[in-house]
């Protein structure tokens, strides 16, 4: 059973999903307000945030700033009427793991749900495995989803261990971006541009020259691969 978190103000929506998240078994706290739910965050211990954008005294994004500020571990799945690429760009920056547009299919979204519960008990369960990763001048700490860059250290979200884990683990091989979308819940057709906007950011993070990268290479066609050999 998963203690979720629920900051939503249209109540049919809310209501929905707070009936199928207790009938898989989680309890679910449910909030209109970002402000209130956002101040509930720091009253229980929560395993998920789902939280809405549009909403009364402080919005979906100004929560999601406060809390990373704090917690850079809890994983956040946005629900949006929104559905422009800028919005989903904005919303990853800030450390969102995960963004499903209104109106959703009940079960991608009880799956996309799942997902992140279950990465984020295995992120937890990990730590007889790979806890740091040394490369280059750099490095990125798994249990405390820290890194170390161009810039110095930095807050990693829950989708960006996904994928850097996944990189690190396969070094110096070509992945699939099919294989690379899978492994943070979305379809190559629907989200075209979401690993690339990824693969910016870690640019951003570990190249020395993001334009020119030595690390992160485009394989033309077929995918990404970690150009890096232990």
């Amino acid at each position: 059973m998963a203690n979720i978190l629920l900051i939503e103000d249209e109540n049919h929506i809310a209501q929905g999903i707070i009936l199928n998240l207790e009938l898989q078994g989680h309890r679910v706290s449910h909030y209109i307000s970002g402000k209130e739910g956002y101040e509930s965050f720091f009253k229980d211990d929560y395993d998920l945030m789902i939280l809405d954008l549009m909403l009364p005294e402080m919005t979906g994004e100004e929560v999601i700033q406060k809390i990373r500020e704090s917690d850079p571990r809890l994983p956040i799945l946005i629900l949006s009427a929104k559905d422009e690429a800028k919005s989903k760009i904005k919303l990853f920056r800030l450390g969102t793991d995960d963004y499903l547009a209104k109106p959703f299919h009940l079960e991608e979204f009880l799956l996309r749900v799942d997902r992140l519960l279950q990465r984020s008990s295995w992120i937890e369960r990990d730590k007889e495995d790979q806890k740091r990763f040394e490369f280059s001048d750099f490095w990125i700490d798994f249990t405390n989803r820290r890194g170390f860059g161009v810039d110095g250290e930095f807050d990693l979200t829950e989708q960006e261990l996904k994928l850097l884990k996944y990189f690190t683990s396969r070094c110096g091989k070509i992945i699939q971006r099919a294989e690379l979308l899978a492994e943070i819940g979305y379809n190559e057709s629907s989200e075209s541009r979401t690993l690339d906007n990824f693969i910016v950011r870690f640019r951003k993070y570990f190249e020395q020259n993001p334009k020119s990268p030595k690390l992160f290479i485009n394989v033309r066609g077929v995918g990404y691969k970690f150009n890096f050999q232990k």
